[in-house]
C-alpha cells in the first residue's frame, strides 16, 4: 500500500502485495461519524469499510425494536465480510460508535477482487468466523455473567480497538450497547472505579488496570482475541497491566 494512504487497518496490512494491488484502485479515505449507518438491517450493502480508527457497533433488533449489540468492529476488521460469501444484505444494523476513519470500497468493486482472488476471499472469510466466536461469547456473558462483567469485557475490547487509554462515551450509549438500563450501568461503573479498574466521567472513561478488568470479565474476554490472532495472523489484544498515569492515582 501506498504511503499517502497511511494504512493502519489490520486486514489490508494482513493482505500480500496482489490482493492489495486488487484493492487499492477503489480505496477512499472517508470520515466516519457519531451514529452513522454502515450498513442497513435487511438492505442491499452499497459498501464495505475497512476502519482506520474509531469504532461501529453491530446490532440486532427484535420485531418490537428492542436492541442489542452483538459485535464490535474496530480497525482490526471490517464492515461487510459478508460480501466474501456473496451475500449483499446484512441482517443487521451497523452504526459508528466512536468517530474516525475508513477506508470505504464500493460492494462491487470488492467482490470483483474477491472473485479474482482466493486468498483475499479466505481472509474475509476467516474473519467472518472471528466475528462469529465474538458474538458467540458476547451471548455467554449476557446469559451468565453480571452487568459488572459485562461491562468490563466491553471495555477491555473497546480498549483495544482505541487510541489511548481514554475513550468519550455517554452511559447511555453504554446501556444501550449491553441492553440494559442505564442506573445499571452507573452502578457498575462505580464499582469497576472502586475497584481502581477505570476512571469514568460523564462522558469519558480511562482504563487504568486492564489485569483487573480480565480478571472481573470472568473469562468472557482474552479467547476471543485470541482466535483473532490465530485466524488473521495479527494481534488484538493490547498488552495488560496497570497504566502509568499519575494524575489518575487514587489518594493513599
Amino acid at each position: 500500500m501506498p504511503e499517502h494512504l497511511n494504512i493502519t487497518n489490520s486486514l489490508l496490512l494482513t493482505l500480500n502485495k496482489s490482493d492489495q494491488d486488487l484493492l487499492l484502485p477503489h480505496l477512499e479515505t472517508v470520515r466516519l461519524t457519531l451514529r452513522q449507518l454502515l450498513a442497513e438491517e435487511h438492505r442491499p450493502l452499497q459498501y464495505a469499510y475497512f476502519l482506520q480508527s474509531g469504532l461501529a457497533s453491530i446490532v440486532a433488533r427484535t420485531p418490537t425494536t428492542k436492541a442489542a449489540e452483538i459485535g464490535i468492529v474496530g480497525r482490526e476488521g471490517v464492515v461487510g465480510s459478508e460480501l466474501a460469501i456473496g451475500d449483499r444484505q446484512s441482517p443487521f444494523e451497523v452504526f459508528v460508535q466512536m468517530e474516525g476513519t475508513a477506508l470505504r470500497i464500493g460492494a462491487a468493486e470488492l467482490e470483483t477482487a474477491i472473485g479474482q482472488s482466493e486468498s483475499l476471499r479466505l481472509l474475509l472469510g476467516r474473519y467472518s468466523r472471528s466475528l462469529w466466536i465474538q458474538a458467540a461469547y458476547t451471548a455467554i456473558t449476557n446469559a451468565q455473567s453480571r452487568i459488572e462483567a459485562r461491562l468490563a469485557r466491553w471495555l477491555l475490547m473497546v480498549h483495544d480497538r482505541a487510541d489511548g487509554d481514554a475513550f468519550h462515551i455517554t452511559h447511555e450509549f453504554m446501556a444501550l450497547m449491553l441492553a440494559v438500563r442505564r442506573p445499571g450501568v452507573t452502578v457498575a461503573l462505580h464499582e469497576l472505579e472502586g475497584k481502581g479498574l477505570i476512571r469514568s466521567l460523564r462522558r469519558e472513561v480511562v482504563i487504568r488496570d486492564r489485569e483487573g478488568l480480565i480478571e472481573m470479565a470472568d473469562g468472557g474476554y482474552t479467547l476471543p482475541e485470541i482466535e483473532y490472532e490465530r485466524l488473521i495472523g495479527a494481534p488484538l489484544m493490547r498488552r495488560s497491566g496497570r497504566v502509568k498515569s499519575p494524575d489518575l492515582e487514587r489518594e493513599p
